[in-house]
């Protein structure tokens, strides 16, 4: 039992630290790709990669009448949570935006409680509000929390996610990690193709540098991380035992800033880094 635990937590964690990458080699994307190139460009990466791993595991299809199910998935956690966060980074700060979508986590355990009828203990409740309150440190210390449509929009964001998360929970009791990753993908990018003809040209012009950086973020943060997610999810007890590290996230890529590109963390990213984990450690014993 503590093995799987360790198991599960190790899991959760690389995958936070792959996303928390994919925050600073998309700006680095960025400079030359359009976001929704990047949006498309990654996950046709990431489909052509499971197709090669799929033919040679033999993973096989999936049920027709889970095929729905596998299609809802894709579109809540690739296709309309890129949407979705996209249009909402028009209009709002980072800052605000970075708390917005770390409402996530609490909405998937609110969510997991309504749907699976899985408790938190008050003092995984507590954690939680920790971790919360160190993400309100960590991007609002300096910044400016403003209030419009595109708040309404991320936490659309938040709510694919946190809906993604809860699919692949209840789609991982049949399927293992990797056809319900590969397949998740797989019908995320068919809704995203639209956006390939533009993003084939640019991909097709890109200098070296910018070609590597699509390839890292089509490999890592997208399809081994949420391959890996998958695992964690799969291993765990609850779905709040995973989730609750995407708390982290926000933290990593701050380091990472730092050690990639240079970016100095300020002393708001120490307080509230101190304070996500505590609120991780804090919740580690509530589920001990």
């Amino acid at each position: 039992m503590q093995k799987t635990k360790n198991q599960t937590q190790i899991y959760a964690f690389v995958t936070v630290l792959l996303w928390a990458s994919a925050f600073v080699f998309t700006k680095i994307a960025l400079t030359y790709y359009t976001a929704e190139a990047i949006g498309v460009l990654r996950y046709v990466i990431a489909s052509l990669l499971f197709i090669v791993i799929g033919v040679f595991q033999k993973i096989g299809l999936p049920e027709k009448k889970d095929i729905p199910k596998f299609l809802l998935a894709g579109a809540l956690g690739f296709s309309l949570y890129m949407i979705t966060f996209n249009q909402a980074s028009k209009s709002l700060t980072a800052a605000t935006g970075s708390v917005v979508i770390a409402s996530a986590p609490i909405l998937t355990a609110l969510f997991a409680w309504m749907i699976f009828k899985e408790r938190i203990r008050s003092l995984g409740w507590v954690a939680i509000i920790i971790e919360f309150i160190g993400i309100l440190i960590l991007t609002l210390w300096n910044g400016i929390l403003s209030v419009n449509a595109g708040i309404f929009w991320m936490f659309g964001a938040a709510v694919c996610i946190s809906g993604y998360n809860l699919l692949q929970r209840s789609l991982l009791k049949k399927y293992s990690a990797l056809q319900s990753t590969a397949y998740s993908v797989l019908a995320g990018t068919l809704f995203l193709l639209w956006y390939l003809p533009d993003a084939a040209v640019q991909f097709g012009n890109a200098p070296l540098q910018q070609l590597l950086v699509m390839i890292f973020l089509g490999v890592f943060p997208s399809a081994l991380a949420y391959m890996l997610w998958a695992k964690a999810l799969m291993l765990a007890q609850k779905t709040s035992e995973v989730t609750n590290y995407m708390f982290v996230t926000p933290l990593l890529a701050a380091l990472m800033g730092f050690l990639i590109m240079g970016e100095i963390p300020a002393l708001s990213t120490w307080l509230g880094g101190l304070m996500i984990f505590a609120g991780l450690l804090l919740f580690k014993k509530a589920n001990t």
